[in-house]
């Protein structure tokens, strides 16, 4: 009996007609069959949100030998959870999310849609990885993270990972890259947050905007560090957020 190709679900959250998107399927197409479900539009900033107050709908839009695509009116977590109740036979071997436009390293990861993507999978017990690159472009130069992207997939495809743990992996916007890093998620934040403009003779609208402020400059062990010096930094991502030690603190306290 001839062994089934290991099958590759992928989503994102820049839209399924993403240039990031059409280069993670042009990298994974020889690593096996690959199955696409992605939001017909832009979902930036949505992180694991889920359609809750309106139905969902998805079409295929395009089917090749080993490759189905299919757009989705919802979120990126609404497209792997309708994947898996509509299109899939089977369960998929990994999870990739990505590429996405703009870097999710740091506290980034918790508004992220493409690592939405991601977490579903760990929750779902999948080895799953996100991809991004520090370049917001929409002619973003994915090419130089290509030979990274295959190597990572393939090693996980082969290894596994840990239950409730995905790979978060940013890629600087540069052409050469000097290696792998692997990496703690850095400290920062956003400020600044909001920009004022008028609408309509209504001076009470903004638009998001915003400026990273990074706290642990100095940190080599973070993925910022990682990606300012030229890196591609891999963080693994856990999904069980319990604070551990804190609970045997509190133990003493009740």
């Amino acid at each position: 009996m001839e062994k089934k190709k290991p099958l590759i679900l992928i989503s994102n959250d820049d839209g399924v007609i993403s240039k990031g998107m059409s280069a993670l399927i042009r990298f994974l197409r020889p690593l096996g069959d690959i199955v696409v479900m992605a939001p017909n539009s832009p979902r930036s900033g949505v992180g694991c949100a889920v359609s809750m107050n309106e139905p969902v709908n998805y079409q295929l839009i395009r089917k090749d030998v080993g490759l189905s695509v299919y757009r989705c009116s919802g979120t990126p977590v609404d497209c792997i959870k309708l994947a898996f109740y509509t299109v899939l036979d089977r369960q998929p071997d990994i999870i990739v999310g990505g590429i996405n436009h703009g870097d999710n390293s740091s506290v980034n990861v918790h508004y992220s849609g493409t690592m939405g993507v991601v977490i579903e999978g760990a929750i779902r017990g999948i080895p799953s990885v996100a991809f991004s690159l520090c370049d917001h472009d929409p002619d973003a130069d994915f090419d130089p993270a290509g030979p990274y992207i295959r190597d990572i997939v393939e090693k996980v495809l082969a290894k596994g990972l840990p239950a409730l743990t995905c790979l978060n992996v940013n890629f600087p916007a540069v052409k050469e890259l000097k290696g792998v890093r692997i990496c703690e998620q850095a400290k920062g934040v956003w400020v600044n947050e909001w920009e004022n403009f008028a609408h309509r003779g209504n001076s009470q609208y903004y638009w998001m905007a915003g400026e990273f402020q990074h706290i642990d400059t100095d940190n080599e062990n973070s993925d910022r560090w990682a990606l300012a010096n030229g890196y591609v930094a891999i963080t693994p991502t856990t999904v069980d957020v319990t604070d551990r030690q804190l609970m045997n603190e509190l133990k003493t306290w009740f």
